[in-house]
């Protein structure tokens, strides 16, 4: 009687666990084909266009009223502790280390990634990726590499624009509105942020930019039952990059303050 309990277990479990492992065997693939030659630097510059067109308006949207609300609250803190000269060194830390990668995981898994699983499985229901397939050509060379090497540099330029338009922010900010002098905040912004910060934050979008297209590409690549499951395969997407983004931000983060600190 054991056996045939644990049978629909068994059955519940095969779905995920294949799912994670047909992910992984992708990201194999992925790593195998691309270094292949020729390079589809064609579809490369294409998506890489298409994604920064699709996240550079929500980018600038979502960066300003975050990049408002985290310098707020920190200056409202310094100006408690009397150290309102200390600005420019708490907006420097929060633009950097936290707010340009967190929006960047908010734009590449929302807007990029996204946008990613509905072009792949729109493609996918077709039929579009079997006729590629018979002619003798490999899915995951042609599409799913340019697209994971866009989705990476596109999230590393979000990134960049994420800081510049946190510290410019945080200088009109604290500068008009919370009347901190501009040479304070100017002289205090690299007090406590530097180089290896700076390197920390663009290894995060990095990573980023490369996880979401990865998943959003299984996801396309995998989708089923027409038009419904591309739609099944998008809302599935953002809540699978949400989650594997905001875990490796955690581990890099803190990988890189011990790395700093030690």
């Amino acid at each position: 009687m054991q056996p045939k309990v644990e049978a629909p277990l068994r059955a519940k479990l095969r779905v995920p666990v294949s799912a994670v492992g047909g992910f992984f065997s992708m990201c194999a693939a992925t790593a195998r084909a691309s270094t292949k030659r020729p390079f589809p630097w064609t579809e490369f510059f294409e998506q890489g266009w298409f994604l920064a067109r699709v996240a550079l308006l929500p980018t600038i949207l979502v960066a300003i009223p975050f990049t408002v609300l985290v310098i707020f609250t920190l200056n409202i803190l310094l100006v408690e502790f009397g150290a309102a000269d200390l600005s420019g060194a708490g907006a420097g830390l929060g633009a950097v280390t936290q707010v340009g990668p967190l929006v960047t995981v908010l734009i590449v898994a929302g807007a990029g990634a996204t946008a990613i699983c509905a072009d792949l499985g729109s493609r996918t229901i077709r039929e579009e990726i079997d006729a590629i397939q018979v002619l003798g050509i490999d899915p995951i060379h042609r599409l799913v590499v340019p697209r994971m090497f866009a989705s990476t540099i596109v999230a590393l330029l979000l990134n960049g624009l994420v800081v510049t338009i946190g510290l410019i922010g945080g200088f009109l900010f604290s500068v008009y509105v919370q009347n901190v002098t501009p040479g304070a905040y100017v002289s205090s912004l690299t007090l406590v942020t530097g180089l290896p910060e700076v390197i920390i934050s663009e290894v995060k979008a990095g990573l980023f930019g490369l996880i979401a297209a990865l998943v959003a590409s299984h996801m396309g690549l995998t989708v089923k039952g027409g038009p419904k499951g591309v739609g099944d395969a998008v809302n599935e997407t953002v809540v699978y990059a949400f989650m594997a983004l905001f875990a490796v931000n955690v581990v890099v983060t803190a990988v890189g303050v011990k790395a700093t600190l030690g």
